[in-house]
């Protein structure tokens, strides 16, 4: 095995996306800044949106897999009157005439929204990235393949109308993973019966991670430049929100290394956690060594812990 290669940054990164640049562009221009090359996101952002990215770098990468799931919340402006074959305006035919728009108020409009409230089944646009039969589906899309397209179920927390001016219609949105924002916007159009799609979107939050506490690019290379950047970078335990077992320092070499959790080597609990819960391992400094999963309730560990399984490790932070 090689000798691992020792990062510059290790953190989450708050990145403040501007529009026209992909996901996979800003993690190109953060590598080159920060000289950092395991940087990683946590759920992209199409080319024509912006607003937060949470990037990993370093062995922050590892952690990735656990914020990808959280929800999110975004700012969307959807334009009545057109239909979009990619749900949003990169997909606009300049030459369509468009459609009438029904006469409808901002209190009609707020009502006919509750459809789109708390869980509902979307189809995936046939213009995205989900894998079906081997491809993905805006490479059917670009041949003109008619393939069924997958269905599936996310949850709206919160839907809230912001206003109305003709054809704009303004949402704040908060929602689960895997939600297609233009999925919505297109769905609108067709409830209305007069087409949309989405002009504008903006990502302003992901978990507890605020967009006003994110970077630009133009901000990141002049603290890099500056020797400041790691200041603005957040740990492990400031990003995972999960409860914690705290262990005794002199035990950290063997959970680096994956070895089964006794319980001579606990020292406490931070939270309450059942069965199947993850939880964190980490010790009285507050550096997180491994993510796994509770074998037991917190409320039961007095009574049940001896050297017998009780703690399944997920992922080690080394």
């Amino acid at each position: 095995m090689g000798k691992r290669t020792e990062q510059k940054y290790n953190g989450i990164l708050l990145v403040d996306k501007p529009i026209g640049f992909s996901s996979h562009d800003v993690i190109q221009q953060i590598r080159k800044i920060t000289s950092t090359s395991k940087v990683g996101h946590t759920g992209t952002l199409d080319p024509l949106a912006e607003g937060l990215l949470v990037l990993c770098l370093g062995r922050s990468t590892k952690i990735a897999q656990f914020i990808t799931g959280y929800d999110k919340t975004y700012r969307a402006v959807i334009t009545l009157g057109k239909e979009s074959k990619t749900y949003d305006s990169e997909g606009i035919d300049e030459n369509s005439q468009g459609n009438q728009i029904p006469d409808i108020d901002k209190i009609e409009l707020d009502s006919l929204l509750n459809k789109f409230r708390g869980k509902i089944t979307q189809t995936v646009p046939h213009f995205s990235a989900v894998h079906v039969n081997g491809k993905r589906l805006y490479e059917s899309a670009r041949n003109n393949e008619n393939i069924e397209l997958p269905q599936r179920e996310v949850t709206i927390n919160e839907l809230k109308f912001i206003d109305y001016s003709k054809p704009e219609l303004s949402l704040e949105i908060s929602c689960s993973k895997g939600t297609y924002i233009r999925s919505i916007a297109h769905d609108i159009g067709q409830t209305l019966g007069c087409g949309a799609y989405l002009s504008k979107l903006k990502r302003t939050q992901v978990a507890d991670f605020r967009l006003e506490n994110a970077l630009t690019i133009d901000e990141i290379s002049n603290l890099e430049e500056n020797n400041s950047l790691e200041n603005k970078l957040l740990n492990f335990q400031q990003v995972l929100s999960y409860s914690s077992i705290i262990v005794s320092d002199d035990i950290k070499k063997k959970v680096f290394q994956g070895q089964k959790l006794v319980s001579s080597g606990i020292i406490g609990f931070e939270g309450d956690f059942e069965l199947g819960d993850k939880v964190i391992l980490k010790i009285q400094s507050g550096e997180v060594l491994a993510i796994g999963e509770s074998l037991l309730d917190s409320h039961d560990w007095n009574n049940n812990v001896n050297n017998d399984d009780f703690f399944r490790y997920i992922r080690v932070l080394n």
